[in-house]
């Protein structure tokens, strides 16, 4: 089992049925996580057969950056994992700080029909040390913390959940990389059970649902998960969220030329939402090669923006990051892997 995916209280458990005092699971977290130690032998207040244990009963490999490119406010980071296989980050530089965009899973089962990450259908779970290690390795390279968390990345969160929920809450851990709870944001397609169970895990985290369309029809052409949760079920469990935890949620909503953008989507995406504790984010579309859709015209992004602000809506458009260096989720991913 790798130590990075390992949450203290787990590490307490291990050394209490082993005789040991639960503090010892403390240390080893302050080497990793504050003086970053690659190697248990390192960790020069446990002692050598406490070392030499952890070495026998825990792996420190990590995952490797690939590849990285980079523009003026972002950088895009190509991570390869122990079996091969490839997943993505995206460092963004903005005015309160830096954040990363992690991914959950190799690949993605969603099927969005304008996501890149869908195309290539998902290989696996990312198991909770990968997460934790693409917040390690972006802050080695970058010699800075980050402040902010977004699981954004490749994958769905909610078909990962349970190494999410870990990954969360070790990086979430003041004697971990110690990111708190309301810098850190979960995005779903909208798997209704999971956001149910969230409500419960009273955890601080922020949820933004992709939302994309305001009807079931044109939900259904563009995610299928709409088939299996449709939007009346999603609204009503978001409701349910938003009363139990009392937590603004976010509803993202990607611009595509065409398909999503007109007046009477916007109007009914006011409608559709009206009264909630919500906000919009529209987000401006990262084309790609293998994706028949455009992204809208600045213009056209404002004009939806004024109706929504019009019913009286919170509305933001998300500030763009790395469009010239593959910033699509799966973009770099799909050259690597060629498919």
């Amino acid at each position: 089992m790798n130590i990075y995916g390992i949450k203290r209280v787990d590490l307490e458990d291990y050394f209490i049925k082993q005789g040991e005092k639960k503090f010892k699971a403390l240390q080893v977290y302050e080497w990793l996580y504050q003086h970053r130690v690659n190697s248990f032998f390192s960790m020069t207040n446990i002692k050598k057969e406490w070392q030499e244990q952890l070495s026998h009963d825990f792996s420190m490999v990590r995952i490797k950056i690939k590849k990285k490119q980079e523009d003026k406010l972002s950088k895009k980071y190509l991570f390869l994992l122990a079996d091969s296989n490839y997943v993505e980050a995206v460092l963004m530089e903005h005015d309160y700080g830096l954040s990363i965009c992690v991914s959950s899973e190799v690949g993605c089962n969603m099927g969005c029909a304008f996501c890149e990450s869908g195309r290539l259908k998902k290989v696996r779970n990312l198991e909770a040390y990968e997460m934790v290690e693409q917040i390690l390795l972006v802050e080695e390279d970058i010699k800075e913390r980050i402040s902010s968390v977004v699981i954004m990345g490749i994958g769905e969160p909610f078909d990962n959940y349970e190494n999410v929920m870990d990954f969360i809450k070790i990086i979430n851990d003041a004697k971990g990389i110690a990111i708190g709870a309301r810098h850190i944001t979960i995005s779903t397609c909208g798997i209704v059970p999971k956001i149910q169970e969230l409500a419960k895990e009273e955890l601080q985290v922020n949820l933004a649902i992709s939302l994309h369309a305001p009807t079931n029809e044109l939900r259904n052409r563009l995610m299928p998960v709409n088939k299996a949760y449709s939007l009346d079920l999603l609204m009503g469990t978001i409701k349910e969220y938003i009363q139990i935890t009392n937590r603004r949620v976010t509803i993202e909503y990607v611009m595509l030329n065409g398909v999503n953008d007109s007046d009477e989507c916007a109007h009914t995406l006011a409608r559709l939402i009206k009264g909630m504790n919500v906000y919009v984010n529209l987000i401006p579309y990262n084309e790609t090669n293998h994706m028949e859709f455009k992204r809208s015209s600045k213009e056209q992004v404002m004009h939806f923006y004024d109706i929504l602000k019009k019913h009286g809506l919170s509305v933001t458009i998300r500030k763009e990051f790395g469009r010239n260096i593959d910033a699509a989720c799966g973009q770099l991913r799909s050259k690597e892997v060629k498919v």
